[in-house]
């Protein structure tokens, strides 16, 4: 195995770990070319970075960014440009400290915890009408579907308009891989212009008509004359649908196909539904929806004897700090009843994940909705297809036969 860092090796696709392992023991601070950068595969790492605000999350500073062979972004889509700017999680503060604030006082554990019988109704409803079909799957049926309704019906978004979100959120998604093509590049534009012009209308109507919604509360959120611009509306309301639907569908196929690898394990689930907030975790930590992350170090910093330079691009592997023997017993086992686990999936410190409960409650109520529905239910490959993306790993399919 070559000791190199390469997300687009198919190997590294079809399992990253092996790799991550071998970086792990012995160059643990890798300097990457491919990526004219660092990257950090423990857990300690990994954990210190997240937590040092002098790291920034800002893109715009990162040389593989900046030197990207991606076409310059066209006048059509310059607003659009400034708007995506305004991304939580490409904002330091003070930026992020003001925006944050005013997003959390709409989008509150309450408004989550309020759409949990929803929730396992529209559970239902995608179980009951993939069971009518020949051919079932998971990814098509369930998790890709899921987290698009329920966010959508959260922000408010009309029935009518959830095929649509599916597009822009898929294509926009792609828009998050540091390697996209110029035709992805260009699909993803131009969703986001479409959401763009679909979301200024809703605010707009919001303002006049106000209802018991998500971007009503969005848009009248204020602290001190404070409020949120169009643009950081906009890019809120993209972030939650966007970054939250693809890593919870992720969640929720490799959860799957973890249950499908280890029977025992399966088994134990069932016999121990309580386990279920346990078991999420844990299919977070075993196989991470997200895989990295990144930041650009804003001084010049020492990691285990290496030098890293103010403006070097710097890598944090969560898919290798969640499994670090020095933090996890027995890291590529999934153990469903772990405890402690101090996985970093969901990032840590003031860029911690949003979503994180939204996503948590979903994957809860469709897992186990699904082992009590169809107890008996049987993977139908033996070999899965891996999506071939580097910042998030998921599944592009994942067929299974509903058995009661």
């Amino acid at each position: 195995m070559t000791l190199a860092y390469n997300p687009l090796d198919p190997e590294h696709i079809r399992d990253p770990y092996p790799r991550y392992q071998a970086l792990r023991e012995a160059d643990p601070v890798h300097r990457s070319d491919l990526f004219q950068g660092w990257v950090l595969t423990r857990h300690a790492d990994v954990v210190v970075v997240l937590r040092d605000p002098s790291f920034s999350v800002d893109r715009s500073q990162m040389d593989l960014i900046r030197n990207s062979p991606l076409p310059p972004v066209g006048e059509e889509f310059r607003g659009l440009s400034e708007s995506l700017k305004r991304v939580l999680m490409f904002l330091d503060p003070p930026d992020h400290t003001r925006i944050r604030g005013l997003v959390v006082k709409a989008f509150t554990p309450r408004v989550v915890e309020s759409r949990r019988e929803r929730t396992r109704q529209i559970v239902d409803d995608l179980l009951d009408a993939a069971a009518l079909q020949g051919e079932v799957d998971w990814i098509r049926d369930i998790a890709y579907p899921l987290p698009v309704i329920v966010i959508a019906e959260i922000l408010g978004v009309p029935a009518g308009k959830r095929a649509v979100f599916k597009r822009w959120s898929e294509e926009i998604g792609v828009l998050l891989d540091p390697f996209v093509t110029p035709e992805a590049f260009e699909r993803g534009m131009k969703s986001a212009v479409e959401m763009q012009q679909f979301f200024f209308e809703i605010f707009a109507d919001r303002r006049a008509r106000p209802r018991d919604d998500l971007v009503s509360a969005l848009v009248a959120v204020k602290e001190q004359g404070e409020m949120l611009s169009e643009s950081e509306l906009f890019a809120t309301c993209a972030l939650l649908l966007g970054a939250g639907h693809q890593t919870t569908t992720n969640l929720l196929g490799n959860a799957l196909w973890a249950l499908a690898e280890n029977p025992d394990e399966r088994r134990r689930l069932q016999a121990h539904p309580e386990l279920i907030d346990s078991a999420v975790e844990e299919f977070l930590r075993h196989n991470s929806p997200v895989q990295v992350t990144a930041r650009v170090a804003t001084g010049d910093y020492r990691i285990d004897g290496k030098r890293i330079e103010k403006g070097d691009f710097v890598i944090l592997a969560f898919g290798a700090a969640n499994r670090d023997p020095a933090v996890f017993r027995e890291p590529d086992r999934l153990d469903l009843g772990r405890d402690p686990n101090p996985h970093v999936s969901f990032g840590q410190g003031i860029h911690f994940c949003l979503g994180a409960p939204l996503a948590r409650m979903e994957a809860q109520i469709a897992l186990d909705t699904l082992l009590r529905r169809f107890p008996a239910f049987e993977v139908s490959c033996e070999t899965p297809q891996w999506k071939p993306t580097v910042v998030s790993r998921g599944l592009a399919s994942l067929p299974i036969a509903l058995i009661g």
